[in-house]
């Protein structure tokens, strides 16, 4: 394809991404800048002067720092020996060490008050009547939000550690270097910018996370006051303020990480230029390093049970008991026959699906300019396409929400019923979650088609070309078929994870025939009765559904899985 295709092509693409992604945020800035049309910083300032919204940041950064340093402590040494020793029953352990992605932290949250309530498991061991969450709601949110997102560190620490260069260490060693001197002299500088990558998602995530703070009622940090101040979007720019400094200190902290590790990341070759061979264990030595593999996955495998066991417990039969006193399927037949969960189930499929076309379209249109063109901006492309890991989702579904406000309030919008329909979130929010599922996903979908085209070799479009195929012709009949593995990889994490996006779905569906399953499952969490085990029961679901897609994709991308998550 010649270069004015190329540059029309890059165009259009920035013009898409612009709309959909960097206008929400260019609202939310404007929004608590400019007042009555005039710039201030009244707002912005007021945010730090409230002491609410300073504790809510505080305490924020708290949840943010505590999540990244737990997910770090045990994610670096599985990494580490993972990496080191080969040992029975490594690649099942090295799976179940991901089992955890399987469960969004929110519905996590279902199991570890069933694990560490007031009449929980815990105290029915122990014989006490301690609320330990209700005391510890700070420790409670971090260790679910760790438990959760280690497995996204291990994935970049792992990558890191396969691209060190294994004579680096050993030219340490043959000096007379120590092991753990070695470690933190040669092998630790070369993996940090591997460990920045993996540790600004988890940061960022944990900064920003909605669902688990709002079910373990830890109402004073700043996403659950973003929320709360949803019903103040278009009489108020201080909500604008708020999501501002969200965005502001994510932006920075990423900004940072990039400037102190980007520098040190030359030293490291893309890939090693020796295979490392890891050493081989047996006998009772090969027990060793499959103690810290079953003690991690056994306990981040806990909310799950404990979701798992409510899900299939009657309701008022777990109460100040180790296990449940009668076991029923009835909850999920409930569930499954509710009619607010058939109609989200339905909802969700809708929403994903459409999202995921607009994501396939566009994900593979801009890996195709970065990996095959060589236009000026397809850098700058790629690394825009790869910013929504690093913006909070929090930020991007205020920011459509602003969107919305903007639209509804135009005439033509607010006298039309098919305009408002489209355009107010109030009325119908399909149009803005598909949008926030897309836009969310994207990098998944980037990385997945740029891998996949990278291990393919032009000459096959260049023979086509020179045949008489069409660039169409030649996407179709050649480059599609080559690398419909990675697209399907892309597919099924951009499907799977906007299924139970929580950040978009809590703040944007706002009428129960538009919830999606997550929004559904918060809603009949807070239901007395029957609501946590129905909550339960459709976790469950969500955890073999993306189950599902988390094996099918690590089948089909192998060790580049890690990838995906890097920024």
């Amino acid at each position: 394809m010649n270069a004015s295709r190329w540059y029309i092509l890059l165009a259009a693409v920035s013009a898409v991404l612009g709309a959909l992604f960097l206008l929400p945020i260019a609202l939310v800035v404007k929004g608590g800048f400019w007042v009555d049309g005039a710039f201030t910083l009244d707002y912005l300032l007021g945010v730090f002067r409230n002491p609410i919204y300073a504790e809510g940041l505080a305490n924020s950064f708290a949840i943010a720092a505590g999540t990244t340093l737990l997910a770090m402590a045990i994610a670096l040494p599985l990494a580490w020996i993972s990496h080191k020793y080969d040992f029975p029953g490594k690649a099942l352990f090295s799976a179940l060490v991901l089992v955890p992605m399987i469960l969004p932290p929110f519905v996590g949250a279902i199991g570890m008050t069933q694990l560490l309530g007031r009449y929980g498991v815990l105290n029915a061991l122990l014989g006490t009547s301690v609320d330990w969450l209700g005391q510890a709601r700070y420790a409670g949110v971090v260790a679910i939000q760790a438990l959760a997102l280690y497995p996204i560190a291990y994935l970049n620490a792992s990558a890191a550690l396969a691209n060190v260069d294994p004579a680096m260490e050993e030219a340490a060693a043959n000096l007379g270097c120590p092991g753990w001197r070695r470690f933190f002299r040669i092998t630790l500088p070369l993996i940090a910018p591997g460990l920045f990558a993996g540790g600004t998602i988890v940061f960022i995530w944990s900064f920003t996370e909605l669902g688990a703070p709002l079910m373990l009622n830890y109402t004073t940090c700043a996403s659950v006051q973003v929320f709360d101040a949803l019903k103040e979007i278009g009489s108020s720019p201080f909500p604008y303020a708020l999501v501002f400094v969200v965005l502001a200190c994510s932006t920075a902290l990423y900004a940072i990480g990039k400037l102190v590790f980007g520098r040190g990341a030359h030293a490291m070759q893309g890939k090693a230029a020796v295979t490392f061979t890891p050493t081989r264990l047996r006998g009772v030595r090969a027990l060793l390093p499959l103690a810290p593999f079953v003690l991690v996955s056994l306990t981040a495998l806990l909310p799950h049970l404990g979701v798992i066991f409510t899900s299939f417990s009657q309701p008022g039969s777990w109460y100040g008991s180790v296990l449940p006193q009668a076991f029923t399927t009835a909850n999920y037949a409930e569930a499954l026959g509710h009619d607010m969960t058939v109609l989200s189930i339905r909802n969700s499929l809708l929403f994903s699906s459409i999202a995921v076309f607009v994501n396939l379209g566009l994900g593979l249109a801009i890996a195709f300019i970065v990996v095959r063109s060589k236009v000026r901006g397809a850098a700058v492309l790629d690394a825009v396409a790869m910013i929504p890991l690093a913006v909070p989702g929090l930020v991007m579904a205020f920011g459509y929400l602003a969107i919305s406000s903007w639209l509804a309030n135009l005439g033509w919008v607010r006298d039309s019923a098919l305009w408002t329909a489209l355009f107010d979130v109030r009325v119908n929010p399909t149009l803005f979650l598909v949008t926030a599922y897309a836009v969310r996903r994207l990098p998944y979908m980037v990385r997945s088609a740029a891998a996949g085209l990278q291990q393919t070799s032009e000459t096959f479009e260049e023979a086509a070309a020179n045949l008489g195929a069409s660039p169409l012709v030649s996407l179709r009949r050649i480059t599609l078929p080559l690398i419909t593995a990675n697209l399907a990889a892309g597919v099924l994490l951009a499907f799977a994870f906007s299924m139970l996006e929580v950040s978009d779905s809590l703040m944007l569906a706002q009428q129960a025939q538009f919830y999606p399953i997550t929004k559904t499952i918060y809603e009949l969490f807070q239901l007395l009765g029957t609501g946590r085990y129905l909550a339960s029961a459709l976790g469950v679901w969500a955890m073999v559904f993306l189950t599902v897609a988390i094996l099918g994709t690590s089948l089909l991308l192998g060790r580049k899985m890690g990838a995906i998550f890097r920024v």
